[in-house]
């Protein structure tokens, strides 16, 4: 009978000790900070399709390199809507991505149901920044503006194993593929 306990014991320990080995691994051990460098925030122009950096503040940042879409970043904006949309590549649908909870600045279901009443705007930073992986940036009304990665329509396919066809660039063509 103590044999039994001790290894029903054992196995409990055991499962308590993996799952929290788990959890640090997903949500704190592999994300790094970004340290601003004054050249963080970037918007396609219409005009030239060129990356160009716009105007910020109070920036912060996390990425890790386990996955190409884990980057999330938060900053602060006096650029207004009328100027953005003007001004630079908009994009249609982006949704995004849950962060962890201890980057507080980056609240995925906020931003979301601003995008969905229209009080914040998303605009493409950088198309294909790892294979099919676009960086996107959104910016509400109050000027506070949130950063993610999202899949575009050739990483969406490449990755649920779909043939991508010749409308998505080789992988080796892409910049920044590793």
């Amino acid at each position: 009978m103590r044999l039994g306990q001790f290894l029903a014991g054992f196995t409990v320990l055991s499962a308590l000790l993996a799952g929290g080995a788990m959890y640090y691994l997903q949500v704190y051990a592999f994300y790094d900070e970004i340290v601003a460098t004054g050249d963080d925030v970037h918007l396609v122009s219409f005009v030239s399709g060129e990356l160009e950096p716009i105007l910020y503040e109070n920036f912060q940042a996390i990425d890790a390199d386990s996955s190409p879409i884990r980057y999330r970043a938060c900053f602060t904006t006096d650029m207004n809507h009328s100027l953005l949309t003007e001004t630079y590549v908009p994009v249609e649908n982006a949704q995004p991505r849950i962060a962890p909870a201890w980057f507080d600045c980056f609240d995925a279901d906020a931003i979301g149901a601003e995008l969905n009443v229209g009080t914040a705007l998303t605009f493409l930073s950088e198309k294909n920044i790892a294979y099919g992986v676009d960086r996107v940036v959104a910016v509400t009304e109050d000027g506070r503006g949130y950063i993610w990665h999202e899949l575009n329509d050739c990483g969406a396919k490449a990755y649920d194993g779909s043939p991508t066809g010749e409308s998505c660039p080789p992988r080796d063509d892409i910049e920044g593929n590793n």
